[in-house]
């Protein structure tokens, strides 16, 4: 076992951790729907990605219109 190390000084621990600040996440709109969307991936609301249907979405229903049409 060796020694312990030097103790870090808190002008250097403060500049080792300016780096551990949280980034914004970049978003770019969906050029069918216009939602916001993660660069990269396929639209969540329309299933869309560079211009081809991905992803085939199932349309939800509302519970509000089945109650009042029965």
């Amino acid at each position: 076992m060796g020694l312990p190390g030097k103790q870090r000084t808190k002008s250097s621990k403060r500049r080792r951790a300016a780096h551990f600040a949280l980034k914004k996440i970049k978003t770019n709109s969906c050029p069918k729907c216009h939602q916001p969307l993660l660069r990269h991936r396929a639209c969540s609301f329309c299933g869309y990605y560079r211009g081809k249907e991905i992803i085939i979405i199932k349309v939800k229903k509302d519970k509000k219109k089945e109650k009042s049409n029965k």
